[in-house]
């Protein structure tokens, strides 16, 4: 467990690893001496959220009662920059390694190259579909204008790793040996880098499962119960509204109803007649579209005509 005031140095010097993970947070080298929490700063980054990444990473340590700590944005971050140097970096450089390491005049050369290829194509497809439709979704999220039905539940269910392709080509080549020793040492390099770069990719998944999309979640959920709170209030903001156009005496008749006067115990109370005292009920019916007694009470509680103290219940 890395905590904020380590060093960073002591952070890669322990697992080197995390250079990769540095850059996609944005993080440069030449800090020298000084704290995580001093090269976030710095940096512009999220200590809390880099340390969840770096000791998830390190140790599959996570802690699923402060995913409302995490940095949404920090997250993004590091996510899509992780994908520009997956796509635009360790792909083609493992492609022209092979290409280097293999006679492409040879048959199972030409069937490496290919299903290869085919695996970066998947990738590809994967990380794409991130950027157009999960972060997009991500960022209107934040913004509080979630359009559509997608949620996202819906990329979890469909989130998984494309490993099948990769343990046939890693198969094929340990298979094909090239007699030539130079060939034989290049072709051992590129697979090296395939086995480090199907770690690293297997960590980002984890990363997008373990803590992104708990982190989306818990926004998805604090949106709908404000939501609901909105809804609350706009409920209790008509219903002052509506009070507002009922008369004095009509508030009268509300609060002498939800005591449990009767009509005639009502008019005698108002100095009023019987026929007025059923008019105004009338009245405040269709203007409050409330027509029980229980709901009358509810109103009147809500409105403050009555302390609930004083209700019969």
């Amino acid at each position: 467990m890395y905590e904020p005031e380590d060093s960073m140095i002591s952070l890669i010097r322990d697992n080197y690893n995390l250079l990769q993970s540095l850059g996609s947070f944005g993080i440069n080298l030449g800090f020298g001496d000084k704290t995580v929490r001093e090269v976030c700063n710095e940096q512009k980054v999220d200590t809390f959220t880099f340390l969840a990444v770096v000791n998830f990473t390190i140790n599959g340590y996570r802690d699923p009662d402060n995913v409302s700590k995490l940095s949404i944005p920090t997250l993004m971050k590091y996510l899509r920059a992780s994908h520009e140097y997956f796509l635009g970096f360790q792909l083609p450089t493992i492609r022209k390694k092979l290409v280097d390491a293999l006679d492409e005049n040879d048959n199972l050369a030409r069937l490496i190259l290919k299903v290869y290829d085919d695996y970066a194509r998947a990738i590809k497809s994967h990380m794409k579909y991130e950027e157009k439709t999960v972060y997009p979704y991500v960022e209107a999220l934040l913004e509080r204008k979630p359009t559509g039905n997608y949620d996202i539940e819906t990329y979890s269910k469909h989130h998984g790793q494309t490993n099948g392709l990769l343990r046939e080509l890693k198969s094929i080549i340990i298979k094909y040996l090239p007699s030539d020793g130079m060939h034989n040492n290049q072709l051992s390099s590129c697979l090296y880098d395939i086995y480090n770069n199907e770690t690293w990719l297997s960590n980002h998944a984890e990363v997008e499962e373990s803590i992104f999309i708990p982190a989306i979640r818990w926004v998805e959920r604090k949106l709908k119960q404000s939501d609901v709170t909105a809804k609350i209030a706009g409920m209790i903001s008509q219903d002052k509204e509506k009070a507002e156009a009922i008369s004095e005496r009509e508030r009268d008749v509300i609060v002498s109803l939800v005591q449990g006067m009767s009509n005639k115990e009502i008019a005698d109370h108002l100095c009023i007649s019987l026929n007025t005292v059923i008019t105004h009920r009338r009245n405040i019916a269709r203007k409050l579209q409330i027509h029980s007694p229980a709901g009358l009470t509810i109103y009147a509680i809500v409105n403050h005509l009555v302390d609930i103290s004083n209700v019969r219940l």
